[in-house]
């Protein structure tokens, strides 16, 4: 019974952790980049090549080379970024709910293990 119950958990926990891997990123090679998939009005966070802090932007649109937004929904300084210069772009709210979804989900877990080594 215990073993079975530590199996059920185990795959449990693999589905929260394989889905937590679905926030939209690009890779470092640029011709493979369109960025066809940010959407105006949503907030992504940007990295760059250079190693410097991760940018947190609130996405306008693509100007030439260029990724244009401000740094959030209040403030409005405007935001360039190169293309050739972002290492990844991920979007925040996805990131957000497959964390939380993660916490339930360990959370879930941990309950079903303790009630089962009640039951013994």
């Amino acid at each position: 019974m215990r073993a079975s119950v530590l199996i059920k958990s185990s795959l449990l926990t693999s589905l929260f952790v394989i889905s937590s891997c679905a926030t939209t990123k690009y890779s470092e090679d640029i011709s493979q980049n369109n960025y066809s998939n940010l959407k105006t009005g949503k907030i992504y966070i940007v990295e760059k090549k250079d190693g410097s802090a991760k940018e947190k932007i609130l996405f306008k649109n693509i100007v030439g080379d260029n990724i244009v937004g401000t740094k959030g929904k209040k403030d409005s300084t405007e935001v360039t970024i190169p293309k050739s210069a972002i290492a990844s772009v991920k979007d925040r709210s996805i990131a957000r709910v497959t964390g939380g979804a993660v916490v339930i989900g360990a959370a879930a877990v941990a309950a079903i293990v303790i009630s089962s080594n009640r039951a013994d």
